[in-house]
């Protein structure tokens, strides 16, 4: 029986070289190559600058703790996300108010997020699911609504001097993406990319800061402020300490630790200059799902390009027709007793207990809890080949066949 993973990164002998090479070097914490990574992405997303860290996680909660996030705000986030979009929110001391997705491709919906907007409302925090970018027109058309701005009321004078809610993606999936022929990022004021390992662009683990800011801020100086929270709040980083025997430093703030080391980078490097290779392979992919799974009337399939808007081939979320919960986990079951291994994206916040203790319901994102009852991922990575997908979309028709069978739904 074939074997059939479901995200193992590329791993091959320049990502060696390259590691071998920087641990060689005699500078394996942030150096040159995180320096460099961070210069490769700017170039690929055209954002002014862009600070590597340790996690996208921690890459939101410092974009957050810049913007003055505290006790009393609101931050808006979809309810079908990876807990960590709003986990940061919670880190600051401010609440999450969880809006649902729009059906058509798990993206958040942008008529909730209005009738979500209160005078308490600092960020909205859309996710680009599975690599798909949100509406960014709608959602920048939303926050510059007359109504809207003159309901925001800011904190401290960053707020005040952007004059609006703040719009801070979480763009863990989809570096690479574009929206209306442009990186999705540049649409954003702050988008955070996750450079985990079942990532399109992997550093092992890891994240970086797109510092996208309107005219008037200094993208430089908010460059140097996050780069010192990431440090513990130390005025100079490693690379700076060691330039002429200077070692003196301060510590300007009680900060994090969430920096990215040059081994981590490294590999970085190596998988940024072929990402355009890992694209198109990732496309390839997805189509050839598409046409396969096109002739059976119980496959959802998922949206990952229109007219404005181009996915990073993320996550292929197909979804079964005429299921509920328990069936889609048999057929999963049954997908995975025959070789293939697959996954679910995401469980909706509020069925975690962390959420359902805070009171979120999750009746109140209908959309939202149709998607995760009926949707499974499929493996998607740059080593599958085409008779891998067939073999792939084969189990898992002969799955839903056998369930739907067994419980006597009609398929085809």
């Amino acid at each position: 029986m074939k074997k059939i993973p479901f995200s193992p990164p590329r791993m091959d002998q320049k990502i060696v070289d390259e590691v071998a090479a920087t641990l060689w070097s005699g500078w394996i914490t942030t150096g040159p190559k995180t320096k460099k990574l961070e210069k490769k992405v700017e170039e690929m997303v055209q954002v002014p600058r862009v600070l590597c860290v340790n996690s996208a996680t921690s890459g939101m909660e410092l974009v957050l703790r810049w913007l003055g996030i505290q006790e009393g705000d609101e931050v808006i986030v979809p309810a079908y996300t990876y807990c960590a979009t709003a986990n940061v929110v919670v880190h600051c001391g401010a609440k999450p108010v969880m809006v649902d997705m729009i059906r058509e491709d798990f993206t958040i919906d942008m008529d909730a997020i209005e009738k979500a907007i209160t005078p308490k409302t600092k960020v909205i925090m859309p996710v680009d699911i599975g690599g798909m970018p949100v509406d960014y027109k709608a959602l920048q058309k939303l926050v510059n609504k007359n109504e809207v701005m003159t309901s925001f009321v800011p904190n401290n004078d960053r707020q005040q001097q952007l004059g609006r809610i703040a719009i801070v993606a979480d763009a863990a999936h989809s570096i690479g993406a574009f929206y209306n022929n442009k990186p999705a990022a540049t649409f954003t004021d702050f988008a955070v990319f996750s450079f985990h390992a079942v990532k399109n662009l992997t550093t092992a683990e890891g994240g970086a800061i797109c510092i996208n800011l309107p005219r008037g801020f200094d993208a430089d100086e908010i460059y140097k402020t996050l780069n010192t929270k990431s440090l513990h709040g130390q005025n100079k980083d490693a690379m700076a300490k060691f330039k002429d025997n200077s070692w003196e430093y301060d510590i300007v703030e009680a900060g994090w630790k969430c920096n990215m080391p040059d081994i981590l980078a490294s590999i970085g490097l190596v998988e940024i200059e072929r990402y355009r290779e890992t694209l198109e392979r990732r496309k390839e992919i997805f189509d050839l799902y598409n046409n396969l799974l096109a002739k059976f009337d119980w496959a959802e399939l998922p949206v990952y390009e229109d007219e404005n808007r181009i996915s990073s081939y993320h996550l292929y979320l197909l979804r079964i027709k005429n299921v509920n919960y328990e069936l889609r986990n048999q057929i999963i079951n049954e997908i995975f007793a025959k070789g293939v291994s697959v996954n679910v994206h995401y469980k909706p916040l509020p069925l975690l207990s962390v959420y359902k203790n805070r009171g979120y319901q999750m009746e109140d994102y209908p959309t939202a809890q149709d998607a995760f009852n009926r949707v499974i991922t499929l493996p998607v990575y740059y080593d599958l080949t085409d008779e891998d997908v067939e073999y792939v979309v084969n189990v898992v028709a002969e799955s839903v066949q056998q369930v739907l069978s067994n419980n006597k739904q009609p398929t085809h």
